[in-house]
This record gives structure tokens, sequence and C-alpha cells, in this order.
């Protein structure tokens, strides 16, 4: 199948009348200087993906986190809130998102390029974890929380102690492929002038014309770090299956 996909590639360009310059992309990845060998364009973005993806995965955590206890909590106020942050998130496109917070939001709280993709991810992809964690939350037995009030711990001490110790078990997987697709997600950010990998492909093949073999590169290194993101959750979910 793959041999099939690589052949309709190969004939399709070839109908276009295209020449393959593989041989210009190596330079784009890594490239050597009088100061010893330096990471290409290519790799300049990748890096910068991982940061606004680090951080931003840091943030949906907290934000999911304080979305799930209130949508558990007792205060109509409180599950009111995040029932509206919930479904304005949920039911609008991610790229709007960005564009409002980056031209509306951003100048009102003084924020740069970086941290309005790194807000708009997080609340993003936020919203999607908060349902994971009240799903972990919820799958935890009645007579864990009758055990901890029998005990006198008072609410706080209960979710610390007894019930998202063994709730993150449930958690984890759900929450790493999350990861996944925020790794993905994050190319959108390309659209506000950031430099991440999506970013540098576009220009360099502005600069280049080297379309195909620029937009397969890319490709490949977003595959190559979601597939062991992939393998990463594997590992997690037999890991957590013995414990």
């Amino acid at each position: 199948m793959l041999g099939g996909c690589c052949w309709v590639l190969v004939q399709g360009a070839e109908n276009l009348g295209y020449n393959w310059q593989w041989n210009r992309v190596p330079r784009y990845l890594i490239k050597s200087t009088a100061d010893g060998w330096q990471a290409g364009l290519l790799l300049q973005g990748l890096w910068l993906t991982l940061k606004i993806t680090a951080g931003s995965l840091l943030l949906s955590l907290l934000i999911g986190l304080l979305a799930a206890l209130m949508r558990l909590s007792t205060s109509p106020m409180a599950k009111g809130i995040a029932w509206g942050y919930l479904e304005t998130i949920r039911n609008t496109p991610l790229l709007i998102q960005i564009f409002i917070i980056y031209f509306v939001f951003a100048p009102i709280l003084d924020l740069g390029r970086f941290s309005s993709a790194v807000l708009a991810l997080s609340l993003f992809e936020g919203a999607y974890a908060s349902e994971i964690i009240r799903a972990g939350i919820l799958s935890i037995p009645l007579g864990q929380w009758e055990s901890s009030a029998s005990l006198g711990l008072r609410i706080a001490q209960t979710y610390r102690f007894i019930i998202l110790p063994q709730a993150l078990r449930q958690m984890i997987p759900p929450l790493t492929s999350q990861g996944v697709s925020l790794i993905k997600d994050s190319a959108l950010v390309s659209t506000i002038a950031i430099y991440d990998l999506t970013m540098q492909g576009q220009q360099i093949v502005a600069e280049t014309f080297l379309t195909f073999e620029i937009w397969f590169t890319v490709a490949a290194i977003y595959l190559a770090v979601t597939s062991l993101l992939s393998l990463l959750v594997r590992y997690l979910e037999r890991i957590l299956a013995v414990y």
C-alpha cells in the first residue's frame, strides 16, 4: 500500500512536469557552518512547535482540571461557567479562537504571538481534557467517597489523597493521546506568523518552490513525533494495566 501511494505521487508529479530536487532538502534540516553543525530551518521550527505544545499541554491540564471540578461541584454558578466554557470552545473552530485571542484579547492583555498561541491551544485542549478528567473522577466507586467522609477528610483532601491518584490511572492514556492531537493542532498557529514547523515549511516553499519535497518532509517530521508519542501511550497502557 505504501509503495502504491508513493508510485501515485511520483506519477502525479511527473504528469505535472515536476523536477524532484531532494538533494536540496537536507540543508533545511541540518547545516554545516564555521561554528559547526547547526539545526536548519525545519528543525528550528520543530523546536518551537515542541515548546508551544509543551506549554499548552501543561496549561490545558490545569484548565481541564479546574473545569472538571467546577462541573462536579454543587455550585450552580460554577457548573454554569464550566458548561458555558465547554460549549463555546467545543462548538467553535480552533482557527477562529486563535484569531479572536490574538487580534482581540492579546492587545488588551499585552500578549505576544507565542503567549497568544499557547493560550488559544490551552483553552481549546483544556475543554477536551476536562471531560477526560471528569470521566476519570466519576469512574471511582462511591465507596471511596464514603470512606473519605468517614475519615473526616475535607473535599480538597479527598480529591488530593484518594480520588485523583486513583483516577490518574484511567486518565493518563487518553490525556497522552490528547497531547498527540495537540501537536497536530499546533500547526494552525502559523496563521498568526509564528515560525513553527508549518510556517517554516511555507517560507521555504515560497523561496525555493520545492513544494512536494518540503511538505513531504514536514509531514514526515510530524508523523515521527506523533508516532513516538503514540508508542508512549501504548507503553503507559501496558504499565498501568499491570498495576
